[in-house]
């Protein structure tokens, strides 16, 4: 048998050289295709089928354990997703530009029954009055101060039509004043004699703000609540038998009326929308979520009963940008803060804050100034933002719950979607400060 060696003194390999030994076919095939995964796997960040993984070790590696947080994305996804966010809010800004929040006016009605006379009190805010001037004085070129305190006094009769048993009552005193919480007030006195049925017709509702509401109170002499209605562009009238009422007999109609309108505000301020489901996204255990829904809720309620009380009062100069900032940092940590385990404390210094948000709604245009009376109205409106909460995270948490069991949704959707979170409160942080 003869067998072959290698020769030490091969003149390709050099003399004392060992020859380097040859990869299988086998081999190479195994390693190009592994290349090829992982080339396309993150050369298609942005195909429907991305979410196939190089190897099941690899996936094993990529996907999160249950205790932890939001995987930390490269830079290079995170660049891409940025891009893709920021144009796909610049084509919601284009397309809704007044995607703003609170984008829902109230105003207040209180009338109080004298000897002789009924009074009324008018309480709007000052940027719808001062729409409402601009829009009437379009194509005049008045911008003169006083023609707009002119205007505000021709504004205010005309913001309220009364009768007594069907005759209309003039008013006999116009008094317009601008208050310091930016609201403007106008108030009116009705000569009254012998009748009972009282009518009211407001005209302002249905030239403000679309979904403007008007919060109408009827007080006797004493204070104690005659009635209560919420009028509306639509809905602007109501009447009420003076004989038959008394302050023992008064049932206040407006707790179903400011509960919708709590639903509606919460549905419609985009930015308490934005900010819960900031929170939502990180889609941390039933327990955790829990603890982080509960401490903003408490919070809320704390400040909104504190506004409520006129026990503290914070400039919404000051509250809105804050509102902003929170959902800037929670879009933020929801991108590189691994541990949430202590969200639910920094949620309820934030939730103070919107308590204050939601409780301006209404404090700014004086309710709960009046007396107790107005309590039940802004515990009702809280209520009702608890019920629209609730309704969103019922849709959205179970949802979340599903979808973090899939790689593909914990580290690319719930990136990107963060990033939007933060770009929408960046967005209203320049709005609320620089260009307010």
């Amino acid at each position: 048998m003869c067998i072959e060696r290698h020769s030490s003194e091969n003149p390709l390999l050099g003399v004392g050289a060992r020859p380097r030994p040859m990869l299988s076919t086998t081999t190479r095939t195994r390693t190009s295709n592994q290349v090829h995964r992982w080339w396309r796997y993150f050369g298609n960040l942005g195909n429907s089928d991305a979410n196939e993984l190089p190897s099941s070790t690899a996936e094993s590696l990529l996907r999160p354990a249950v205790s932890a947080g939001v995987v930390r994305p490269s830079a290079a996804v995170l660049f891409r997703q940025l891009v893709g966010a920021v144009c796909l809010l610049a084509i919601c800004w284009l397309w809704v530009p007044r995607a703003l929040a609170h984008e829902i006016g109230l105003s207040v009605v209180e009338l109080r029954l004298e000897r002789e006379r009924l009074s009324a009190q008018l309480t709007f805010a000052q940027s719808e009055v001062e729409e409402l001037i601009a829009a009437g004085k379009k194509g005049t070129g008045d911008g003169n101060p006083a023609g707009a305190r002119t205007s505000l006094e021709a504004l205010a009769p005309a913001a309220l039509e009364v009768t007594l048993d069907g005759r209309p009552l003039q008013s006999s005193r116009v008094v317009v004043q601008a208050e310091p919480n930016n609201t403007i007030q106008f108030r009116l006195d009705f000569p009254m004699a012998a009748g009972s049925l009282l009518g009211l017709r407001s005209t302002l509702p249905a030239r403000l703000t679309a979904g403007h509401r008007q919060f109408v109170v009827l007080r006797s002499r004493s204070g104690q609540i005659l009635a209560e209605r919420i009028l509306d562009g639509n809905n602007n009238g109501f009447e009420a038998d003076l004989a038959g009422l008394g302050a023992s007999e008064a049932k206040p109609e407006s707790f179903r009326q400011f509960l919708a309108l709590g639903v509606e505000h919460i549905l419609t301020g985009y930015d308490h929308v934005v900010f819960l489901l900031g929170l939502l996204l990180a889609g941390s255990a039933f327990w955790s979520t829990a603890k982080i829904i509960t401490s903003f809720t408490l919070a809320h309620s704390i400040t909104l009963a504190l506004a409520v009380l006129d026990v503290v009062r914070i400039s919404p100069g000051v509250v809105e940008p804050l509102i902003a900032a929170s959902i800037v940092y929670v879009g933020l940590e929801n991108i590189f803060q691994r541990d949430l385990r202590w969200r639910w404390l920094l949620t309820f210094v934030f939730g103070l804050v919107h308590g204050f948000g939601f409780a301006s709604v209404l404090r700014e245009l004086g309710i709960g100034a009046a007396g107790a009376g107005v309590a039940v109205p802004l515990i009702s409106f809280n209520l009702g933002v608890e019920i629209g909460q609730i309704g969103i995270m019922l849709l959205v948490l179970p949802l979340i719950w599903k979808l973090r069991s899939r790689p593909f949704f914990v580290m690319r959707c719930v990136p990107t979607c963060s990033l939007l979170v933060t770009l929408a409160g960046g967005y209203w942080l320049v709005r609320r400060t620089l260009l307010s």
